[in-house]
């Protein structure tokens, strides 16, 4: 077995004063080693790992012989060739075991430091790692030249932190001395002198009180960006279900296109193209509404994780200077969207298909009865349960107790003159309105001779006579003259063959959309597009003038009959 030299100096006080004898024995033993090699495993080449001596007396890792002789078919010494009969068994080498350790623990010390760390400012030649900066002696101490520190009475009072690269920093530019508090009423690091000149009467604090405090805050506000990660992410969700659910409405709409188009001869083919392009054409705006907020979405992230990171990372930190320093610029989660109110735009396909085959009226009227039916049961999903709103009621109507149905009585009532009411025109309004999404009522109309209905804008003036056109506020199809219109401005005369008895009214916000159906016959009568809606619509109803009794039929709000 290979022999180790050590060499025991001598400990007298003049050497350290306040250190153990067996201290000073463990630093001269790993003084005087000769080299790595002697605590070198010849296999792996490393310095020994749980080192075994073989009966022929040579070392190796015990994991490293194991797999040597795992892998081998005889069982022998990798140096000297020897060959055993059978497998030694062979236990840890323990004072190898403690000599190799205590070795890889010197070396590790005597590392140097490397560009991105701080280095010991004592060490000649080769700068170790600095562990400690002290914040009074103003230098930077290695394991090994930190040891007076540890050891000497006064030096144990110095203030010691983790190592500081640029110890300006940490030193008051004015006074040269070590910033150790905290002036909150000018929010900034002093030094002592500080507080005797330039913040003088100021709130002083020492910086582990001021930094407790804001390690505090730090935590509020990292729980602060966590929730705004967790409501985008959510967010996320949100327009991810709806652009699938864009997705689903335009492959039923696809779907239906085809069905139709199929049925019919060659020479509508390109009308059927046509279609499918306005569809996908509208699904694709949806899509790319949608990548965009969720690009934004995860930008927004990316950014609310990197300052959680930062926030995280200071909060671990005990360099309460380091920490104050930085609070200010990562206090405050990085500027972000109000995302509550942003919404993918889903597009709506109500009449795309519809007004390709009107085209072809002739030869498609059946396929066009069809498609109307089909699409007012899409659109009936979304009925409201709408009731008539007393307060908006111009005195001379009657409404019923239910809030169901409205006539005019001929009588002006003596009502509180309140300003949602109408006074001069025979209107009043639903208690229901829409400022996003859809929205689908029924009303019946039949056996009058006079009506109005559809929604208006909420600002449109009450008291004054009116004039029905969108320009005004109005979206509204009517009945003069028996003759039906769509209150376009000019009017739109509708083409009903037979008298109507209910109506159907749907409001696609967003869209811009406010459609009108003859629900008996399930055709679609007229669609007001492209309209920019800024404010709250309500439903709209005038049963207009009672004439003698010859219009004093109700206008009745009735629910959707799903069955049809």
């Amino acid at each position: 077995m290979e022999v180790l030299e050590w060499t025991l100096v001598d400990w007298t006080p003049t050497h350290c004063a306040d250190c153990q004898p067996f201290k000073c024995l463990e630093m001269a033993s790993a003084s005087s080693l000769h080299s790595e090699e002697q605590f070198q495993c010849s296999i792996c080449l490393d310095v020994f790992t749980d080192p075994i001596t073989t009966p022929c007396g040579h070392n190796y890792c015990n994991a490293c012989i194991t797999q040597h002789w795992d892998s081998s078919d005889v069982c022998k010494c990798p140096l000297c060739n020897k060959t055993f009969t059978r497998r030694p068994e062979c236990s840890v080498n323990k004072v190898l075991a403690e000599m190799a350790d205590q070795f890889r623990k010197s070396t590790e010390r005597k590392k140097p430091a490397k560009a991105d760390e701080v280095s010991c400012d004592v060490c000649d030649g080769t700068k170790i790692k600095a562990v400690k900066t002290c914040l009074v002696c103003l230098a930077s101490y290695c394991e090994t030249h930190l040891e007076p520190h540890l050891r000497a009475t006064a030096l144990k009072r110095h203030k010691l932190s983790d190592p500081v690269k640029n110890l300006e920093d940490v030193m008051c530019k004015k006074h040269d001395r070590p910033l150790e508090l905290f002036c909150k009423t000018d929010h900034t690091c002093v030094c002592q002198f500080c507080t005797q000149s330039d913040h003088k009467s100021h709130l002083i604090v020492s910086l582990e009180e001021e930094y407790d405090g804001q390690k505090a805050e730090l935590g509020k506000t990292e729980a602060e960006v966590q929730k705004m990660i967790r409501e985008r992410r959510l967010k996320i969700q949100e327009v991810k279900h709806t652009v699938k659910l864009s997705k689903e409405d335009a492959d039923r709409e696809i779907a239906d296109s085809v069905q139709v188009f199929t049925a019919l001869v060659s020479c509508i083919e390109r009308s059927q193209a046509e279609v499918i392009d306005v569809i996908e054409e509208k699904q694709k705006t949806t899509e790319k509404q949608g990548e965009g907020f969720i690009n934004e979405l995860q930008q927004e992230i990316t950014q609310l994780e990197k300052r959680s990171s930062e926030l995280k990372q200071i909060s671990l930190t005990e360099d309460h200077l380091h920490l104050l320093q930085n609070f200010t610029s990562i206090k405050t989660p990085p500027p972000t969207k109000d995302w509550t109110k942003v919404n993918v735009h889903q597009s709506s396909y109500v009449g795309t298909v519809r007004t390709a085959v009107a085209q072809l009226e002739k030869t498609l009227s059946e396929e066009m009865k069809k498609l109307c039916d089909a699409e007012l049961k899409r659109i009936q999903r979304y009925e409201v349960d709408v009731t008539l709103d007393p307060d908006t009621a111009q005195p001379n109507l009657i409404l019923s107790q239910d809030g169901k149905q409205v006539s005019d009585g001929d009588v002006k009532k003596k009502l509180p003159d309140n300003t949602e009411r109408f006074t001069q025109s025979a209107i009043v309004l639903g208690k229901q309105s829409v400022s996003s999404g859809r929205f689908y009522y029924e009303v019946q109309v039949g056996g009058k001779t006079k009506w109005s209905v559809g929604v208006v804008r909420e600002s449109i003036n009450r008291k004054e006579p009116i004039t029905l056109r969108p320009n005004n506020g109005y979206w509204t199809i009517l009945l003069r003259n028996v003759k039906y219109k769509a209150a376009a401005g000019p009017a739109v005369l509708l083409p009903v063959r037979e008298e109507l008895q209910k109506v159907g009214v749907f409001v696609d916000y967003e869209e811009g959309l406010v459609s009108f159906y003859d629900v008996e016959t399930r055709v679609h009568l007229y669609s007001f597009t492209g309209c920019s809606f800024t404010e709250r619509l309500y439903p709209y109803f005038s049963p207009e003038l009672n004439d003698g009794g010859k219009n004093s039929a109700p206008l009745i709000i009735s629910p959707v009959n799903h069955s049809d």
